[in-house]
């Protein structure tokens, strides 16, 4: 029986992966030497969507050959390793873009959140699992008026091992006190998908234009728990209640 509900935060309830991939292509464009087109920053960062700062980072100085343009800016940025580098600006602007409160109010995901809501009302414990840290996550949710929707809300600060290893859901599960087998994670990363299945948990993936090819390429779902129109997702989540729930 599903007795709690675990969400992921970006992408899922709030669309700032389209935020971040924007922010890591300028990023990759202000340390980058040549020209680099921000649209192919972002189809890079789809790739990795969901992952840690350093995962993502690293991906990108390789894809575009930055990893010395980043080493001769250690100083500047007071880091120790390349990927830094790049995360630090890459934070630096996407601060900026979370600092406009009407920006995040008006790019929440609606079905998600409702489900959210629909679950307190329903009975059933709720956590936020985040890759993102917690000043990010905490500053998101409070301006979307989220902070006391969650029994438990964790933060990539709050584990050892990001996405896709289980830590932070089986984490989540603990302090709800609810059995893996019992929770439904609400993810759209790959990573997060991948997260979720290795904690035994039941997962619906709501595929967004950064993750529903990937979603659909990976076997780690089937195709009935891929959601590609939010608005069927009551439908998708009382199918699977009802098959869990006998």
């Amino acid at each position: 029986m599903i007795r709690a509900v675990l969400f992921d935060l970006d992408g899922t309830l709030v669309k700032t992966e389209w935020l971040k991939s924007l922010s890591y292509a300028k990023a990759v464009q202000a340390l980058s030497p040549t020209p680099v087109a921000a649209e192919a920053a972002q189809e890079v960062f789809k790739e990795v969507v969901g992952r840690s700062r350093e995962e993502v980072s690293t991906t990108l100085l390789q894809r575009f050959g930055l990893e010395a343009a980043a080493r001769a800016r250690l100083g500047e940025h007071d880091a120790q390793y390349p990927w830094q580098v790049l995360a630090r600006l890459r934070l630096r602007l996407y601060d900026e873009m979370l600092a406009d409160v009407a920006v995040l109010r008006a790019n929440q995901w609606p079905h998600n959140v409702e489900l959210l809501r629909a679950a307190r009302r329903g009975g059933c414990r709720t956590a936020l699992a985040s890759m993102s840290y917690c000043d990010q996550v905490m500053r998101i949710l409070r301006a979307v008026g989220l902070e006391d929707q969650f029994d438990v809300i964790l933060s990539r600060d709050d584990v050892e091992h990001p996405k896709p290893d289980p830590e932070i859901y089986l984490t989540a599960a603990r302090l709800v006190e609810t059995a893996p087998a019992d929770c439904l994670v609400i993810e759209d990363s790959p990573a997060g998908v991948q997260a979720a299945v290795a904690a035994g948990m039941n997962c619906i993936a709501v595929a967004t234009p950064l993750t529903r090819e990937r979603l659909h390429s990976q076997t780690l779902l089937a195709p009935e728990w891929i959601v590609d129109d939010p608005a069927t997702l009551p439908t998708v989540v009382e199918r699977l209640m009802a098959q869990r729930n006998l």
